[in-house]
């Protein structure tokens, strides 16, 4: 645990000295949602129809801009073969930098996601599911895409292939996110969608910091 936080503490440093990324990812999180009533007209009724889809969808899209990062600085200048000949386990590390990962980019836009989920008129009782469901679904989304940053370690055009070997793993988070925030709006119980976001999280937990270290051993052998 003494490692775990000493990690924490190092990568929290190391990304409030870099700020401008985490600003960039709620900028990114807000631009990318404005811009939908913009396209699909001011119409409430349309603007409510799709907000729950639509602020998932920017969300989703956002945490990945910083994945590409999450080990490839240390990667590059030799930082991350250190800490993985600490005595900590390489997957106590791989879960200190996520955490980071959720805490500098998940968490920002989760506190961002009221303010954009009324300006797309979204119904009054859908705000808590809402928020219950991204604090459910960008823990996963962190861990899920601590295996596809793993994998690219080394890799020219690394952003592009990240893409696509995470977003297809991103795509039952966002059904049940979605879903979740739809059933409440639509009368029904968000109580199934948010026990298998639960369950997802739950089931990331120990197995995505294990492929993760084994991807990271894999790219600095």
């Amino acid at each position: 645990m003494n490692g775990f936080l000493q990690i924490v503490r190092r990568d929290l440093h190391l990304a409030m000295r870099q700020g401008m990324d985490s600003l960039m990812v709620v900028a990114f999180f807000v631009i990318a949602v404005v811009l939908f009533p913009f396209g699909v007209g001011p119409e409430s009724n349309i603007l409510a129809r799709i907000a729950p889809g639509v602020i998932w969808v920017a969300a989703l899209l956002s945490s990945m801009l910083s994945l590409e990062r999450l080990f490839q600085a240390d990667y590059e200048d030799g930082s991350l073969e250190l800490l993985a000949l600490q005595p900590v386990a390489l997957e106590i590390t791989v879960m200190a930098k996520v955490t980071v990962h959720w805490l500098t980019t998940g968490l920002p836009l989760i506190v961002a996601a009221p303010l954009l989920a009324v300006l797309m008129n979204l119904p009054d009782d859908g705000f808590v599911p809402l928020m219950i469901a991204l604090a459910l679904g960008t823990p996963a989304l962190s861990l899920i895409g601590a295996i596809g940053a793993a994998l690219i370690l080394g890799s020219r055009r690394g952003g592009i292939l990240l893409s696509l070997l995470v977003l297809p793993l991103y795509i039952p988070v966002l059904i049940f996110g979605v879903s979740a925030v739809d059933a409440v709006i639509g009368g029904f119980s968000a109580r199934p969608q948010l026990l298998i976001l639960s369950g997802l999280l739950v089931a990331a937990l120990p197995l995505c910091p294990w492929a993760g270290a084994a991807a990271v051993r894999q790219g600095i052998e």
